[in-house]
C-alpha cells in the first residue's frame, strides 16, 4: 500500500462519519462516546473536545495506530511529517485559547488545494457534528500521514 493509498483509506473512512453530531442536553450520542473510546480519556459523554477522538477513531478503522491521546495536538508526534498536505491525511491546526494555550484541532484533509489559502477537511467538533469545514492555512501546524 502506497502512502496516498493509505491515507485515502483514512479520507473513506472520516466520509462515512459526516453528520454524526452531538446529542443536546444531558444524553451523549453514543457514536461519539465510541470515539472516546479510542482514547485514553474514555469519555462517557459528548461534552467534551472530541476532535481527537474522531481521527483515532478513523486511523485505528483504517488500520494504522493512533495516538490514543484525546489531545489535538499529540498528533505532531505522530507518523510522518508532509511538506505538503494530501487527501486523508492528518491536519493539525492552532487554536487560539487565551486559558489553553495548548488549543490545537485536528482534522483529516478532504481537499489537499491549499492555492487559495484554505484547506478544506472533515474533522469532529466542527459545530459539535462531524462536518466539511474550510480553514486558513496560516492556522495549519502540520500535515501527517502514517508512513
Amino acid at each position: 500500500m502506497t502512502r496516498d493509498e493509505a491515507c485515502k483509506k483514512i479520507h473513506d473512512i472520516a466520509t462515512l462519519e459526516l453528520g454524526v453530531h452531538e446529542t443536546p442536553g444531558p444524553a451523549a450520542t453514543a457514536r461519539i462516546v465510541e470515539y472516546a473510546a479510542y482514547t485514553t480519556l474514555r469519555a462517557t459523554s459528548d461534552e467534551i473536545a472530541w476532535c481527537s477522538s474522531l481521527a483515532n477513531y478513523v486511523v485505528d478503522n483504517a488500520g494504522f495506530k493512533g495516538t490514543h491521546s484525546a489531545a489535538a495536538r499529540s498528533w505532531l508526534n505522530w507518523g510522518v511529517v508532509l511538506d505538503a498536505p494530501i487527501l486523508g491525511c492528518i491536519v493539525i491546526f492552532d487554536r487560539k485559547d487565551a486559558s489553553n494555550p495548548n488549543a490545537a484541532h485536528v482534522a483529516i484533509c478532504d481537499h489537499p488545494d491549499i492555492s487559495n489559502g484554505v484547506i478544506r477537511t472533515i474533522g469532529g467538533n466542527v459545530s459539535n457534528q462531524v462536518k466539511i469545514d474550510r480553514s486558513p492555512i496560516t492556522k495549519v501546524l502540520g500535515y501527517r500521514a502514517p508512513f
